[in-house]
Order: C-alpha cells, then structure tokens, then sequence
C-alpha cells in the first residue's frame, strides 16, 4: 500500500522497537532532547533557541546551536517574542465593504488589468515607518508606492494616485483595485 520498499518499512519498524539500532545522531538526539526540554522548563518556557544553548554550553554540553534550533522546532518549543506587536488591519465589521471582485485568483491577462494593495510596517531606529505599495498583478511589480509615519487612509490613496499617474491605465475592460478589508482602504 506505501509507495516505499519492504526494506525500508521493516528498518523503521525495527528502530521503534529496538532504539538501540537507532543511528547515532538519532540516540544523541534523543538525550539532547531531554536536556533542551529541561532547561526550557526551568526556565518558566520563556528561553529561545540562543539562550537555552548558552544555558546547555554552561553546563558543558556539547552542542551546536542549529542543534538546539533544529530540536527545539522538532519538539514545538519557542521562546516568548519579546516586543510590541503592530497590528496594521483594523476591520470594521458593521461597515460596508466592496464585494471581492477577484475571488482569490490573483492572475491577469495583461498589464493594468489587476492592480493589488496592501500596506506594511518596517522597524527602524526612529520608531515604525508603514509602507503602502500597489502592485501590478501580471508584471508582479511594483508600480505605487508611498512611505508615512501613520497609517492613516491618505498615504495607501497616495501610493494609488502615483500608480494611476505612472500608469496610465486605458481598457475598455476596467482596471480591478484589490486590497484587504482594512480601515485605510476601505474608507
């Protein structure tokens, strides 16, 4: 029924018998395991990949950090993010909102047939900047865009109006604008 060899499904059989005839790194990996869960634990399940390998290195463990990073991802264990998350879509439920034109099929038969939006942020030393851009779906390029300190609604029309303006977009087919639900586009 399994798309492999006989071989190969009574080797795997056997090693879940028999850890023994596990491979190395497969036996090592398993003590490591133990040791990463533990100083995870101990440490209220807050440490990240770096520090729970500097904890692991103190106690004169032996391992790398890709090994930590790899085990730990193996296992579903991360360390608490710290910061403030941005949260840059605030829909309006009780607003009305334009009826998705494009039903998730982002393709185009030509240039300036589907045009799509969205804004994000970028972390710099100052503080958050947002970046609005519009991007042509046949190209895939970038063809608006606008930097603003707010997310207010007037700098995701800016990066519109300069893709308009660049543009030019003349079919007698329209031109489709698709953006998420967020305040900025749809007011």
């Amino acid at each position: 029924v399994l798309p492999i060899a006989p071989s190969t499904y009574h080797a795997h059989v056997a090693k879940r018998r028999d850890p023994a005839k596990l491979s190395a790194r497969a036996r090592q990996d398993a003590k490591l395991k133990i040791e990463v869960r533990r100083v995870f634990d101990q440490n209220f399940s807050v440490y990240g990949v770096r520090k729970v390998w500097r904890q692991l290195k103190r106690e004169g463990f032996d391992i790398a950090r890709c090994t930590v990073s790899r085990l730990m991802r193996d296992m579903g264990l991360q360390g608490v993010i710290r910061g403030k998350s941005v949260k840059t879509t605030i829909s309006d439920k009780a607003a009305p909102c334009p009826l998705d034109h494009v039903n998730r099929q982002f393709k185009a038969p030509r240039p300036n047939v589907l045009w799509l939006s969205d804004f994000t942020y970028v972390a710099t030393w100052t503080g958050f900047v947002y970046v609005a851009f519009v991007i042509d779906a046949y190209a895939r390029r970038i063809v608006g865009w606008r930097v603003s300190r707010t997310a207010h609604a007037g700098f995701v029309l800016d990066a519109l109006e300069q893709a308009l303006h660049d543009r030019q977009p003349v079919h007698r087919g329209g031109l489709v604008h698709h953006s998420d639900r967020g305040s900025q586009y749809v007011s």
